[in-house]
This record gives structure tokens, sequence and C-alpha cells, in this order.
């Protein structure tokens, strides 16, 4: 008798501590020491992945992960990086793992940003500082192999949605940024992409509009098969960017600057690129509409440009912006100033 009492006690204990650590998967932690991020490995067993959690501070004890698997032994965990802002219970935290409930920053990059653009963006993510990206971007180290003239990573930053850890450097990210180049390059036939790039990153700039893409890209082609300056004004833009005296709008000093980027005052493609240009930007500088159009000027409704052949109709346009405002435009995107106008009036 005396022997069943004590094994009945045991058992009485054993379901108790039993009953207490089952009841411990549902309390939430309140040794939790605030808002910590967690890599899980991929391929770390139960227990491993119950000490990186135990670790951090998000449970108690790493054996409390491995029960809470023993319930549910179907579950896929998914490996991944975890932030954790709030105490939780080991059954909440298992259920955000087996859901893949990821953390990651969202960072979408449009079509034609330039490399300043994307320093703000990566910014306002709360992560990397403007000023660590734009140091990063600066080192074209990670495009040389492809392009010996880069000067930086400008138009090899390929526009696309990234997701980034709360531990992506800048670096990181840049790598990112042109590995995603790479693969649009390759798959549009690859090759030595400086010229193509340049000459994609001003059309980009100059419309957003995925027909005119083609027509702009032959503009600039005609314009330097003729010798022609290209009078681009996002070039003007960037050139002042570079020097840090952009105002916001295009002035004379900008338009009379001898920086290497401004095409009013430099013949031929400026130096490199002055955006990161999308593939629809790249294709049409890869594959020019053929025409004899040698000009253009984007229309007031946002619409698109007209394209003329020769300077007496370009002036046309002109005039007809001037009188007719519901008509023509001279492109807000930019905000160009009369002074394009004129120069293209004077044929320069």
């Amino acid at each position: 008798m005396k022997k069943a009492a004590i094994w009945a006690a045991i058992l009485i204990l054993l379901a108790a501590v039993a009953g207490a650590a089952v009841a411990s998967l549902w309390a939430p932690y309140q040794g939790f020491r605030g808002e910590t991020f967690v890599e899980l490995d991929r391929g770390a067993g139960t227990l491993a992945l119950g000490r990186a959690l135990q670790r951090a501070g998000v449970i108690r004890y790493a054996w409390q992960f491995w029960l809470e698997r023993a319930f549910r032994s179907s579950a896929k965990l998914t490996a991944g990086e975890y932030r954790f802002a709030g105490p939780a219970s080991v059954h909440a935290i298992f259920d955000r793992i087996a859901r893949g409930d990821i953390f990651y920053i969202e960072l979408r990059v449009p079509e034609g940003s330039n490399m300043f653009d994307v320093a703000k963006l990566v910014e306002a993510s709360g992560r990397i500082s403007a000023d660590e990206f734009l140091r990063a971007a600066s080192d074209p180290t990670p495009i040389r192999d492809i392009d010996p003239q880069a000067r930086t990573l400008e138009g090899y930053l390929f526009p696309a949605t990234y997701r980034l850890s709360h531990l992506t450097t800048a670096g990181e990210l840049c790598r990112m940024m042109t590995a995603q180049f790479r693969k649009q390059w390759k798959r549009l036939g690859g090759g030595a992409p400086h010229f193509v790039v340049t000459l994609a990153s001003m059309v980009e700039k100059e419309t957003g509009i995925a027909q005119e893409r083609p027509l702009v890209a032959g503009v600039f082609t005609n314009r330097l098969t003729r010798g022609m300056h290209l009078e681009c004004d996002p070039t003007t833009i960037y050139a002042a960017l570079l020097e840090e005296r952009y105002r916001g709008a295009i002035h004379r000093s900008d338009l009379d600057s001898d920086n290497p980027y401004n095409t009013y005052r430099n013949p031929g493609l400026p130096p490199g690129p002055i955006a990161n240009p999308g593939a629809e930007a790249l294709e049409a500088a890869l594959h020019p509409a053929t025409t004899k159009y040698l000009y253009f000027v984007a229309k007031r409704s946002g619409e698109g440009h007209w394209f003329s052949s020769t300077l007496a109709d370009h002036e046309k346009a002109v005039q007809a912006y001037r009188h007719d405002p519901q008509e023509y435009k001279v492109s807000q995107r930019h905000k160009a100033p009369k002074r394009k106008a004129e120069a293209a009036r004077k044929g320069l």
C-alpha cells in the first residue's frame, strides 16, 4: 500500500509538471526584453531553433519549442528572419514560423530613379542612411567587369521591388540591384552595356509612355548620327545634381555649364547613365525606331510628345505651345525653361 501511494504521488506530480509545461506554451513570456530579430537557419533542428529563440529572449526555455513541435509534428517551419516586438506565447511564435511570417522591408524603386532618388527611398525605409547608400553606389566595382567605363553604379541599380532584412547593408543592396540588372541584361541579349544603358537612361527620363520609347531613342540616335547636340534636359539636371547645385528647375547657368553631362554644351552622349532604366527603355535603346525625327515636344495633356523631322515643324510645335497651352507644353517632369525652345529655334 505504501509503494502504491508513492507511485500515485509520483504520477500526480508528473501530471502536474506535464500540465504546467503544456500550459506554459500558451502564456506570453513575461521576460521578453524588447524588440529583437531572430535569424532561423534553413535545415536547423527543432532544439537548435528553440535555442536561438531562447538566446534572443523570445521564449524562456528551448525545450518549450521542442514540446510545441511534438504536438504539431506535421507543421513545416520556414527559415528566415523574424521580428518580435512584444511578449508572445510559444504557441503563437510557432504559428508565425509555420506561416512563414518573415520580416522584411519592401523597397520599391520606380523606373527612371537616379541613385540620389534611390538613396532617399532607402533612407525612408529607416534602415540605411542616404549617405551610406550613395557611398556604396559610388563604387562601380560590382559592374566593372561588364562596364569598365562606369564611374558609379548609376544605370545598373535596376528598378524593381526588393525585400530587405533589418541587417541588409548598403553594399548588399547595391549588389542585389546590380544582380537584377545582370539578369535583365542577359535576357535582352547581353554584350557591352555602356552605350545602351546611357541612352536608355535618357529615354527613360524623357518619356514614361511605352510606345514612345523607341521613338525617343530614334531621335537621339538620329541626332548622334548627324553630329547634333542632344540637348536633353535630364542630362543638364543630372549635371547640376552631381555638383549639388540643382534648384528644382533648369537655369541659364545650368545650360551654359561645361559639366560633361550637360548635352547642351557637349556633343555626343554624356559620360554615363543619368538614371536607372527599366527593361522597356533598355529594349528601346537596343532597337531604336527607324524614323527621320530629330525633335520632340511634350504635350500639355501628358499624353506623350509631338515629334518633328525638321526644325521648321519643331518651331511650329513650340509656337503652338506658347499660343495654345491646351495643345503643347514643355514637360513638367523636368521643368524645362523656355531656353530649350529658344535653343531649338536657333538650331543649337
